[in-house]
């Protein structure tokens, strides 16, 4: 019989360990060990073999993290591409627009009231309706109020304060003096 080729062969049964999966780390220890464990002790394994795989073993780990941290990068600067999108639009909160309707074509405008990100991108908040930025032609100064609008800041006030808070002057003085 020949080791290694049957399933219920301990090396063989390593490899399978991982379910049909790549190996990972661990079933590629598990793997040496076990090559180590049922070598033939009449001809044992030569050991430039043993540090070649121990060297491939090295290099995977190295790749496996390598990609971990690539990974996360991509993470990183999807998640600063979407703040940017925010941060950037946010400017736009009070200003008028202009954009193509996506199904008419036809230009409408509006004042900015809120910026959000949806699936990714940026929409900005025009009135009643979601304006995606990618549709904004124009942008321009927050159009000034109506003539009969009082702003709130800008108000006078033309009550008085005509009340005293003299009580005891009225009634004649209690301090003393007869």
């Amino acid at each position: 019989m020949i080791t290694g080729i049957q399933a219920t062969d301990p090396i063989a049964g390593a490899a399978q360990a991982a379910g049909g999966q790549a190996m990972g780390k661990d079933a590629f220890m598990k793997l040496l060990v076990n090559q180590i464990r049922n070598q033939d002790p009449m001809a044992p394994t030569d050991n430039q073999q043993f540090i070649a795989q121990l060297a491939q073993f090295s290099s995977l780990e190295q790749m496996q993290t390598m990609n971990e941290n690539i990974v996360g990068l991509a993470v990183l600067q999807q998640n600063n591409a979407l703040l940017e999108q925010l941060t950037s639009s946010s400017a736009l909160i009070g200003q008028q627009v202009t954009w193509a309707d996506a199904t008419t074509g036809v230009e409408r405008s509006g004042v900015v009231s809120s910026v959000k990100i949806v699936d990714g991108l940026a929409v900005l908040r025009v009135g009643a309706e979601d304006v995606p930025l990618a549709t904004v032609v124009q942008v321009d100064e927050p159009a000034p109020p109506p003539v009969g609008d009082a702003d709130a800041n800008t108000g006078t006030n033309t009550g008085t304060n005509a009340g005293t808070n003299n009580d005891e002057a009225a009634d004649g003085g209690d301090n003393g003096e007869g």
